[in-house]
């Protein structure tokens, strides 16, 4: 009888288990091409698949944290940054259960940090991206590229803070651990990062070498939105090193190709940092117009607000140098606006400055040596 039922009930239990297998094995399927899309940037697309997967998945720990992750981080790259932040909220519930363990946690860390970056919550995206840090390091079984990762997005973080020894520190530590795990993304992000430090510490030679290199690997990866980042910074350190045709040439190419990627903030930015090239090469009307479309690209972008600034700053020196005084002054209060809800000291201060320019053009230097010294006193790290 045992032996009846033994052999029986396989029989009559195996249909239902193979089609939830073959359910689960579909599911997992859609499931990868969606982060697929994620990782290829194509984050309109991912998110029309992943919310149509939740209602497959979210029975299935493993594969519901994966879906909230991937459409959280796609959230973000849209700007949906309030949107992100819950759906990791939610991630942080489900890798609670007894079967994830350290990294998975540090993982869902790491992204929140991400996202508080982006929002503009720099001193808790700090704590997060180093606890993402630590918890990773405590696991049974560490993710190094959960680690490269969170140092990531750190180094933008300290650079936000201007301490760029931290900054390239994260930077570096992030490219060892990617060349140790031969991860060609991870080391290219690093190194776009160590470029920016090199950048923003005048290392400018440093900076276009490291930018190359970065350029490189997102060429072999087929990374249409990174390449057209860092053809942007290209020619940004190429006019910084007086090749201004080199510039333009460079940040044409990224107009194009973030064009071609589909994203307007990133073509914005581009675009800003042509208008840039056109205003320090007296070229105030042309450069006029780009930054005006920039910071029409730009509008209700939070996490783009630094680039925001940007835009607007080139729109009021340009309005000035053109003699229209009343514009540049009204641009100027819309910087002030901007970088009220950015923090960021060196945007402040480059409008202080651009504020003193004009009101010394205007016959007021006392005002303008007002607002050079606030704009000096911002930057220093000695208070006394």
């Amino acid at each position: 009888m045992l032996c009846r039922m033994t052999a029986v009930a396989p029989l009559l239990s195996l249909p239902p288990v193979t089609t939830l297998t073959l359910v689960r094995d579909d599911v997992a399927e859609a499931l990868a091409h969606a982060e697929a899309l994620v990782a290829a940037n194509k984050h309109g697309e991912a998110v029309a698949e992943l919310e149509e997967l939740w209602l497959n998945v979210r029975s299935d720990q493993a594969l519901a944290l994966r879906q909230r992750l991937a459409l959280s981080w796609s959230e973000m790259a849209l700007g949906n940054l309030e949107h992100a932040a819950g759906l990791l909220e939610q991630a942080d519930g489900i890798v609670r259960a007894p079967r994830f363990d350290a990294s998975d946690r540090a993982d869902v860390l790491f992204r929140r940090g991400c996202v508080d970056f982006q929002r503009g919550n720099v001193a808790e995206a700090i704590n997060e991206l180093t606890s993402a840090i630590d918890l990773n390091s405590q696991s049974s079984a560490p993710r190094p590229l959960v680690a490269a990762n969170a140092h990531e997005w750190r180094s933008r973080c300290y650079q936000f803070r201007r301490d760029w020894d931290a900054a390239g520190n994260d930077a570096e530590r992030a490219l060892d651990i990617a060349l140790r795990i031969a991860d060609e993304p991870a080391q290219a992000r690093a190194l776009f990062q160590a470029s920016l430090v090199a950048e923003r510490k005048r290392d400018w030679l440093v900076a276009r070498v490291n930018a190359e290199q970065a350029l490189e690997l997102f060429r072999k990866q087929g990374n249409t939105l990174a390449v057209a980042r860092i053809l942007n910074n290209l020619g940004g350190i190429d006019f910084l090193l007086g090749d201004t045709e080199s510039a333009e040439t460079h940040l044409l190419a990224a107009i194009e190709t973030a064009d071609a990627a589909g994203s307007e903030p990133d073509l914005a930015q581009a675009v800003s940092s042509l208008a840039q090239v056109y205003l320090r090469t007296d070229r105030p009307a042309e450069a006029r117009v780009r930054a005006e479309r920039a910071a029409e690209l730009l509008a209700g972008r939070a996490d783009f607000r630094d680039e925001l600034v940007n835009a607007q700053l080139v729109v009021a020196r340009a309005l000035a140098a053109e003699g229209d005084t009343d514009g540049a002054t009204a641009w100027l209060d819309r910087v002030d606006h901007a970088v009220d809800a950015l923090g960021s000291t060196s945007h402040r201060a480059a409008a202080l400055i651009a504020r003193g320019d004009l009101v010394r053009s205007l016959g007021d230097p006392d005002t303008a040596a007002d607002h050079f010294r606030r704009a000096a006193e911002s930057l220093q790290d000695l208070h006394f």
